[in-house]
């Protein structure tokens, strides 16, 4: 059954490094907080994704059903490594004492759950196959929105946002920018529409929610650059100047994250080549959309005030 990972590090407290390093997963990336994981044996998993519903229909006495079965997609997902090795030198823990080690692994995790949170949103095995894709490339057809509706740029519109939540199956976030969430909380604040409401996550962080479904902040990625920003090319080409926002279902058949057993953190002890401490972070992971409307996504969307 997938479980977050804050939810894991739980299961882990007696090794208490790997269940400090889960958690700190979950604190750093608000995506990673509410995405569960599977645990899933070898490097994959093949799975069936429902394509259409069998039919059903009424009939009267004596007559026979028309046979009808539904088109059931096998997919399979693969793992991906991911993970670093961290070098702290022996002249740094002796003249600023062992928290120094510590210290850089922590920043050391912090930036692969940011390198992560991004992948979930941006990855794509075209352009680097060593990582998994991400929803921008998965997010496709009629689960795919343009921002104004028809087939062009332009503002987000309201109506636009509750069509596309509306197309997925039980939602459970939206996922976007800060810049994103800002626009909707002044459409809230000048009556253009929207219900913008708060509360606090597991970290006592706030968190806002649209319409009662929690807005899930993606900010930035390892290399100080946002995750969702105003550099996506939209529907009507040109100018890369706008963004997305993604609706998600996650949860057990719908958006999970994959894993081979939790975040591996190991202690490689001094290095016969250097005078270092080695410290090496790794994650077996991946990504799986498992059912056609478990996903959407509103892309073209411009820099401008949001409307009704």
């Amino acid at each position: 059954m997938p479980m977050t990972l804050l939810e894991a590090s739980k299961r882990n407290a007696a090794d208490v490094k790997r269940a400090g390093v889960i958690e700190m997963f979950a604190m750093t990336a608000q995506l990673l907080n509410v995405i569960p994981f599977e645990d899933i044996q070898g490097g994959s998993l093949t799975y069936n994704l429902e394509g259409q519903m069998p039919g059903v229909s009424f009939r009267g006495y004596n007559e026979a059903y028309t046979e009808s079965t539904g088109i059931i997609n096998p997919e399979t997902e693969r793992l991906y490594i991911a993970g670093g090795d961290l070098d702290v030198d022996k002249a740094l823990i002796k003249t600023r004492g062992y928290a120094i080690r510590s210290t850089e692994e922590t920043a050391k995790v912090k930036a692969l759950a940011m390198h992560i949170s991004d992948r979930l949103i941006n990855g794509d095995t075209q352009a680097n196959p060593r990582e998994f894709d991400g929803l921008k490339v998965r997010i496709t057809g009629s689960q795919l929105f343009v921002a104004a509706g028809g087939s062009t740029d332009g503002a987000l519109s309201l109506e636009v946002l509750d069509a596309a939540i509306d197309l997925v199956d039980n939602p459970t976030a939206l996922v976007m920018s800060k810049a994103l969430r800002r626009k909707l909380t002044k459409a809230a604040r000048g009556n253009v529409g929207g219900d913008i409401s708060y509360a606090t996550d597991n970290w006592g962080r706030q968190v806002s929610s649209y319409n009662d479904l929690p807005i899930v902040i993606v900010d930035y990625n390892e290399l100080g650059q946002r995750v969702i920003d105003w550099n996506e090319v939209g529907p009507s080409g040109g100018a890369a100047t706008n963004q997305s926002i993604y609706i998600v279902s996650l949860g057990t058949n719908r958006v999970i994250g994959l894993q081979n057993g939790t975040i591996e953190v190991s202690d490689l002890g001094e290095l016969q080549a250097a005078p270092v401490y080695r410290t090496r972070v790794e994650w077996l992971v991946g990504l799986a959309v498992m059912h056609g409307r478990a996903a959407a996504r509103i892309w073209g969307i411009q820099n401008a005030d949001i409307t009704a």
